[in-house]
Order: C-alpha cells, then sequence, then structure tokens
C-alpha cells in the first residue's frame, strides 16, 4: 500500500518514526510531509523520516491560522491527488483530514489532547478512525463526531510505544555545557501560539526566575520557537541554558534530575523514562494528565518553592509498549 503521514508539530516525527519504519519493513510506501513549524522539520530530518515540507504555521491569530490551513492544504493538495494514496495519517492535524476526505482516502486522526475543540471537530469528523489513549473518556469525544464506530483506543501513553527502543545519549548534558554535579533541570515554556491555550501562564515566569537564579541548579530550556528563544536569551538568568537549536530532547529528558514542563508530550515523555515530572499547564487538563496526577506520575506545581532539586538515585522505571500495537491500529482503518 502507499500511506501518506503528515507531520505538523514537533511531536509528531517523533511518535510517528516507529510507526513509520515498522510500515516500510512491512513492504508499504510511506510518503511524509511536514509543515516548517519550530523543530519539526529538524527532527524529521535527524530522525530519518525523509520529509518533504509543506506550509508553515500561522502564528497566534486565528485569521492567519485559517489562511495558513486553507493554503497548506491546497498545496497538500496538488502534490497527494497524483499519488493515490490508501491510507493516511495524523496527529491532530487539520490539514490532512481535509485533504484525504477531498481526494477519498480513508483518514486516521491520531491525538491524546481532548479539548483543542476546533482541531478535533474538523479531524474527528472527517477522519474514518480516531485513534487515542484509553485515558480519555469515550464521551468526551462524541461531541465531534468520534463514537464508537469510529473511535479505537489503545492502553497507556503513546510516549510508551515510540520510546520502546529508546538509549538515552550521554553526550546531550556535554554538548549542552551542564554541569552534571549540579541539579540538572529540562524545563519546557507554554505553547503560546495554540488556540487552546490563550490564558497567560502566570506560573511558569516565576519557576523560571526561582531555577534560573538558584546556585544549586543547572537548567536547560527548550524553546518553541525562535521568539521564544530570543525573549528566554534576553532574560540573561545565570543557572539557565538556551540552547541555539533543536537538541534530543528524549535523552536530555531521560538524563536530567527533574523536569518542568507547561506542555504536554514532555511531560509524559518523562513519565515513561522514569523522571520526576512538574506540570505548569495552565489549560484544561485532558484525560491522560487527569490519570497520571491521579496515579502520582505526575506533579501539579503551583508554587516554585514546591520543586523537589535533588539528585536522582538508582535506575528510573521505564515503561515500554510495543509500537507493533499502533501500526495495526491504524491498519485496521482499511478493514
Amino acid at each position: 500500500m502507499r500511506i501518506w503521514v503528515d507531520c505538523s508539530a514537533p511531536a509528531h516525527p517523533v511518535v510517528f518514526r516507529p510507526i513509520v519504519a515498522r510500515l516500510r519493513e512491512q513492504g508499504h510506501k510511506v510518503d511524509v510531509t511536514a509543515r516548517d513549524y519550530a523543530q519539526t522539520l529538524a527532527l524529521a530530518e535527524r530522525l530519518g523520516l525523509g520529509a518533504r515540507r509543506f506550509g508553515a504555521h500561522g502564528g497566534a491569530r486565528r485569521a492567519a491560522k485559517a489562511t495558513a490551513l486553507v493554503a497548506r492544504s491546497a498545496a497538500l493538495w496538488r502534490w497527494a491527488r497524483p499519488r493515490r494514496f490508501d491510507l493516511a495519517i495524523a496527529h491532530g492535524s487539520n490539514d490532512l483530514p481535509i485533504v484525504a476526505r477531498s481526494l477519498g482516502v480513508p483518514a486516521v486522526d491520531m491525538f491524546d489532547y481532548e479539548w483543542a475543540t476546533l482541531q478535533h471537530n474538523v479531524g474527528c469528523r472527517l477522519s474514518r478512525r480516531v485513534l487515542t489513549p484509553d485515558a480519555i473518556p469515550p464521551a468526551r469525544l462524541a461531541r465531534y463526531g468520534a463514537g464508537p464506530e469510529k473511535l479505537v483506543q489503545f492502553p497507556g501513553l503513546k510516549e510508551e510505544y515510540y520510546l520502546a527502543d529508546f538509549a538515552p545519549d550521554e553526550r546531550v548534558l556535554d554538548e549542552l555545557g551542564l554541569d552534571r554535579d549540579k541539579v540538572v533541570v529540562a524545563v519546557r515554556p507554554p505553547p503560546d501560539v495554540s488556540l487552546y491555550h490563550r490564558k497567560a501562564n502566570r506560573l511558569f515566569p516565576q519557576v523560571l526566575d526561582y531555577i534560573g537564579r538558584d546556585e544549586r541548579v543547572h537548567a536547560v530550556i527548550l524553546p518553541r520557537t525562535e521568539e521564544q528563544r530570543a525573549f528566554l536569551r534576553a532574560l540573561a538568568l545565570p543557572r539557565l541554558v538556551v540552547p541555539p537549536g533543536a537538541v534530543d530532547g528524549q535523552s536530555l529528558v531521560a538524563l536530567v534530575d527533574v523536569v518542568i514542563s507547561a506542555g504536554g508530550t514532555m511531560n509524559r515523555e518523562a513519565v515513561a523514562l522514569g523522571t520526576p515530572v512538574y506540570t505548569t499547564y495552565g489549560g484544561r487538563l485532558g484525560g491522560v494528565d487527569e490519570q497520571l496526577l491521579r496515579e502520582g506520575r505526575l506533579r501539579p506545581l503551583s508554587d516554585p518553592r514546591a520543586i523537589t532539586l535533588a539528585k536522582r538515585d538508582g535506575r528510573p522505571e521505564v515503561h515500554r509498549r510495543d509500537p507493533q500495537l499502533l501500526v495495526d491500529l491504524i491498519l485496521g482503518a482499511l478493514r
């Protein structure tokens, strides 16, 4: 079969890497497209996906987002039409479901955060199969048109599947110039330009100021955009490293002592890799994070002084799952 995979955000190349590899090993021809947004293209290249660039992020304004969606969808339609794909796959992308439906190609829409309302009203309704973690209550998805005939859920976290074969690269700490004798902290800022995260995250600046001046700490922050990178460098916090470009985020998460993140993917990567993690997410919590909080695998943070700044002892408990299950569920959309 000929299969199309679209990556529209930095997490997507990482999610799809083992899925694309398994599909290609099984003899399928897989074409990958990627949007020029944050580190998406760089990660797709580093992971060997052979992605072709289409479009860019529209920014924070709704009108600009809509314009970018239309332009990218039109370009993808012109590219995809002669290729006659048998199946199309995306993780929360609106572009792919729109194009796939117009071309009569069955689409699979994956995601693990259920409150991106506009995105899911498009993706779920236009896709043949909706694939989510089983921590999300199905009743929350029915409003998007993802009823029992379309919804398929998998156990655990998506991160436990794509990190199944993961081994951290110890060089990442040295490449970033991090002092291993200090409490090494990895930080991820809020997704400023996401429609579902418009309220200001007031806690995050307090966290930055707290750890960025603590002599016990050496912290590295992974910006989402070049605008964030410039802003963080301008803060000139003495204990905070701002890398010049994309880094091996999974190795970093596995090797640091603490993760503090306002996003979702890095939180769950830390959970899967056994690294203590605090969430400063300011939006509405989804079912996955609700479950992790109940289990004590994700720690809520309301005051920077509550962060336990200590070196880790012993080997972490890593949670791994076979990505072949996701491959089978994706291909099941054709049955």
